[in-house]
Parts: C-alpha cells; sequence; structure tokens
C-alpha cells in the first residue's frame, strides 16, 4: 500500500490547470466538428459503410481455437490471445454480504498481456476535445459503439494476427508526441478474467493530428450526454475517462484519506482468498455442449463461439470464444450527502480474477436472476433497496455494455440513487464505506483499487452534468 495521500502537493503543483480545463471541456455540450445533435445520424454511417456481421457458430467451427484432450482448456493454436480454463475460489471466512457461496468453480479467460486503451486530446478554440473512435465489437448488442482512440491488445498492436497496424498507436507506445494526462494499469472483470490488467492512457497531443474515418473530435460535455444514452459509449472508454483528473472540492470527507487507506488496507487483510486455475475439463457443474459450456442450473453465464465479419478491423475476419452472461446486470451507487458534501457507498468486493483480493466496487453490482431463488435474508445488501428505487430518488440510469472483444451482449442497468438513513446508514455494514467522489476519483489515479463497474458509474459521475447529493 503506497503511503501517499490521494492528493500530494507534487500532483497538485503538476495538474494545476488540468482540471480547470477537463472542466471546461464538461461544459462545453458542442464541439468543433461533430454537433451531438448529429451523433447518432454519423455513427450510423459508419456502420452502413463498414460490413458488420456475427454469427453464433458451434465449438467444432472454431478456426484455429481448439479443446486441449488432457486439460479441456480452449486455446489458440498461436498459444497468444487468450485461453478459457477453469478457476476454484475458496474463502476461509465466507463472503461478506456476498451471498451465501464461499467456494465454487468456474470458467475463467486467462490473458495476460497487457493491452492499451488509450484516448487522444487536443485543443480546438482553447477546448479540450477528445478522439474517439466508432468501433466494432463481436460481443456488443449493437455493435457498433465509441470507443478510445485505441483499443488494442498486445497481439493486436504488434501484429500477431498479421493485420493492419493500429490506427494513432504511434502515440501511446511510440517516442513521446505529447503531453501523458494519466497513465495506469486498471483490472478487467475480476469475475471473468484471471489477473488480467490494461494500461489506461490520456496523452495531449501537440501539432497536427489527422482524423482518419471512423474517429471523432468530441468535447467531454459531448460525450457526457452520450452516457446517457443506452449502448452507445462503450466500457473502455468509460474506464479511461474515469481516470481524468477533477476539480478538487475541498474536505469534508468521513473518512480521511488515511483513514480510507487503513480501511482499504484492513478489507485486504482480513479476506483469505485463494484463487486457482483448474483444468477446465475438472470444473463440476459446467457443461459442455456442442454450441456452450454453461452451468447445471442455467444461471451466471455460457461460453460460446461465434464466427467475425468486420470490414473496419485490423483483420476482416475472425472466429473466437465469448462469454455470454445470463441474465441483465444491476451496478449503482447509493449516494447521500453529509454536512453538505455528496459521497458514494463503496463495496469492498472479492472477485475471483482480482490480483489484490479485493477492490472497491459499487453499492450493488449483481446480476438479480442469480439470486431470484434465494430467501431474503440471503439476498445480496442494498440490491432489494436499488430495485425498488422510485423514479424520483434516480439521478442517473443507462443500460451499457461490458467489453464487447471477450463478452456477449453482457449489459447492466446503471445507476446512481438516492439514499436515506433507513436505506444506507452513515455507518454502514462491514464492508462498504462512504467515500466522496473526489476520493474515488485521486484512488483512479493508482491501479488496482476501483474496479471496472466502480470506474464506469465514476464516469457518469465526473463527466456529466450528475451529482450525488
Amino acid at each position: 500500500m503506497p503511503s501517499l495521500s490521494l492528493r500530494s502537493p507534487l500532483q497538485a503543483r503538476a495538474d494545476a490547470r488540468l482540471p480547470s480545463r477537463i472542466a471546461l471541456s464538461a461544459a462545453a455540450a458542442e464541439g468543433v466538428q461533430l454537433r451531438t445533435g448529429d451523433f447518432a445520424a454519423w455513427l450510423a454511417e459508419r456502420g452502413r459503410v463498414n460490413e458488420f456481421r456475427v454469427d453464433r457458430i458451434p465449438f467444432a467451427e472454431l478456426e484455429g481455437w481448439s479443446f486441449d484432450e488432457r486439460t479441456g482448456n480452449l486455446a489458440h493454436r498461436s498459444g497468444r490471445f487468450f485461453t478459457v480454463e477453469g478457476l476454484h475460489v475458496t474463502e476461509e471466512d465466507g463472503p461478506y454480504g456476498d451471498g451465501p457461496y464461499a467456494d465454487w468453480y468456474q470458467p475463467i479467460i486467462k490473458q495476460p498481456e497487457v493491452g492499451i486503451l488509450g484516448i487522444l486530446v487536443k485543443e480546438f478554440d482553447g477546448v479540450p476535445h477528445f478522439l474517439m473512435q466508432a468501433k466494432m465489437e463481436p460481443g456488443n448488442p449493437n455493435l457498433l459503439q465509441l470507443s478510445p482512440t485505441v483499443q488494442a491488445t498486445r497481439s493486436n498492436y504488434t501484429r500477431v494476427h498479421k493485420g493492419a497496424d493500429v490506427k494513432y498507436i504511434e502515440y501511446f507506445v511510440g517516442p513521446r508526441r505529447g503531453r501523458v494526462i494519466g497513465d495506469v494499469l486498471q483490472s478487467e472483470h475480476g469475475s471473468w478474467f484471471y489477473r488480467k490488467s490494461n494500461r489506461n492512457m490520456i496523452v495531449e497531443a501537440t501539432g497536427d493530428v489527422p482524423l482518419l474515418d471512423d474517429f471523432c473530435w468530441l468535447t467531454l460535455g459531448q460525450i457526457g450526454e452520450l452516457l446517457h444514452r443506452d449502448n452507445v459509449v462503450n466500457m473502455d472508454s468509460r474506464t479511461v475517462l474515469s481516470c481524468l483528473p477533477q476539480p478538487d472540492t475541498g474536505g469534508g470527507a468521513l473518512l480521511s484519506d488515511i483513514e480510507l487507506f487503513s480501511w482499504i488496507t484492513g478489507e485486504r487483510a482480513r479476506h483469505d482468498v485463494r484463487a486457482e486455475r483448474v483444468p477446465l475439463a475438472s470444473v463440476p457443474r459446467w457443461k459442455r455442449g456442442e454450441s456452450a459450456i454453461e452451468h447445471e442450473d442455467g444461471r451466471y453465464f455460457r461460453v460460446v463461439a461465434v464466427s467475425v465479419r468486420a470490414g473496419n478491423r485490423e483483420v476482416t475476419g475472425w472466429t473466437q470464444p465469448l462469454f455470454e452472461p445470463v441474465g441483465q446486470g444491476v451496478t449503482a451507487f447509493l449516494t447521500r450527502e453529509f454536512d453538505g458534501v455528496p459521497h458514494v457507498l463503496v463495496h469492498a468486493r472479492v472477485e475471483g480474477g482480482f490480483l489484490d483480493t479485493i477492490e472497491l466496487g459499487p453499492t450493488v453490482q449483481y446480476t438479480p436472476d442469480n439470486y431470484a431463488h434465494l430467501d431474503a435474508r440471503d439476498r445480496p445488501r442494498f440490491l432489494d433497496t436499488v430495485l425498488r428505487a422510485h423514479g424520483d430518488r434516480i439521478r442517473y440510469e443507462a443500460v451499457h455494455s461490458e467489453e464487447g472483444g471477450r463478452f456477449l451482449n453482457a449489459e447492466s442497468r446503471c445507476l446512481i440513487v438516492d439514499a436515506d438513513e433507513a436505506d444506507a446508514p452513515q455507518d454502514p455494514p462491514p464492508g462498504y464505506a462512504w467515500v466522496t467522489p473526489a476520493q474515488l476519483t485521486s484512488l483512479v489515479r493508482h491501479g488496482h483499487y476501483v474496479n471496472v463497474q466502480g470506474r464506469t458509474l465514476l464516469a457518469c459521475l465526473n463527466a456529466t452534468a450528475v451529482t450525488a447529493r
């Protein structure tokens, strides 16, 4: 655990003007290139000029992928990309508020390479604009979503697949061509990836930047508006945007920075979690058919295979496995004000694929259908509070999908919900803490503190007009 303040004097000096410039972009409802009202037509046009098609196929039709005869693991013949293996997770003392299961097996994605998620920033008329890409991913519900300037695995940008070069990659891996605003390793989905990280980068360009097909310059205010629309801004964009520095709104937090770090350390120390990779063929209660690997109860998720055509990708056709959740998720922050200062309720979540036991997640991060069969006392904390929330208490709501390169139709209803003392007490249950958005934003500037679902909701807080009250 680093012995640093969330807002160090050195960082404050280095970023003195940056938060105000970010705020200026967030306040700009229109940009220099593309009007917000014209965005939907632009995205639709990018879909028409490119060939996109995704078809489900049986495992036997996967090209270059096969199940190992000994382990049952699903892997590519190149030894690159990723593998689907088994995972056995145990927690000695049992989960705290996460339901009754303290020992489970599941399929997991092992992808050790670190990818790059990078957004290029440039000023136009004194206002920072962000270079975003209309990118097709096979698992996206609507295929085409707004992605970062660069969204590439190491296999992509080193051209293991022998495809075209990744556009704009030279701004992120080549000689420095601008000012680094953010550069941090962040975790991927701990429930579906085994210890996977991506490099989240924001680089401010100097000099001219060519505008290529499928890319557009948008202000943060425009992106904030698009975050209110279902399945438009993809997960990779949301996680990078959460790393943007924000104006420091001052103190008033229930927990000081030192107290917050101590609480996080205590949560990591008290959970005795063991995650062991095992052969996929030995994972109990999961069955493999011709077209899917799924749980015998029909819950959680399934592993499927698809064939993809994408005319504007580095490789225009391929096959691959995808994880497909069963049911729509719910991801939510409960919010309250204490002495006039907004706070959100975070949860120290245990996920089998995390590098360091726990990361801070939303108050609620569950798929309700997975718990519908349980008695009320066994249902996850705060889930029913969120599901029963009336419209006048919902400050933000949109459906966002998860990373479409590995997950098929993985959607969550994302909410920010006002709470009161009866719903969420000032002294929360073990495993939960009230933090300010400013504290959470500062934590995201360091790796492996806030999970990907928490970063999505933080982007919705920071990049839109939504404020917790």
